[in-house]
């Protein structure tokens, strides 16, 4: 199985880094990571079933959604190598919000899991959610 685990702490009170990241068809805040963030389908970007294409290639699925643990769940259904569908089975990928009570800041984590006969998938994915979390804190 493979999988990855990457967290940070953003300077801004957890609501509003919440409120930036919650909409699964929204990825204005990383623009320079994500160029096009397609919506399919008639469901909200809060609503679980809703379906997205990142940069023409990611096929990916809200599967849970938490405004209460500010969390969510999502698969990557299809994509390029080396998470197409060929490559990878079950992938979700997890984000979660945790306040820091202390300094009103946020920790926010972000991991995923999946099956496959490789690791292939480990360091691409990792880069990528580690981009992620950079431009995340720059938008702050």
């Amino acid at each position: 199985m493979g999988k990855t685990y990457q967290t940070t702490v953003i300077n801004a009170p957890v609501d509003q880094v919440w409120d930036k990241i919650k909409n699964f068809h929204d990825f204005s805040w990383a623009s320079g990571i994500i160029d096009k963030c397609e919506a399919l389908g008639d469901k909200s970007g809060d609503q679980i079933g809703a379906r997205r294409i990142l940069n023409g290639a990611f096929y990916e699925t809200l599967v849970e959604f938490s405004e209460l643990d500010k969390s969510f769940k999502y698969s990557i259904d299809d994509g390029p190598p080396p998470v197409s569908k060929s490559d990878v089975k079950d992938y979700i990928g997890a984000v979660r919000l945790i306040p820091v009570t202390d300094s009103n800041t946020c920790f926010i984590e972000w991991s995923s899991s999946w099956e496959s006969p490789t690791e292939d998938a480990c360091d691409f994915c990792h880069n990528i959610y580690v981009a992620l979390l950079d431009e995340l804190k720059k938008a702050f």
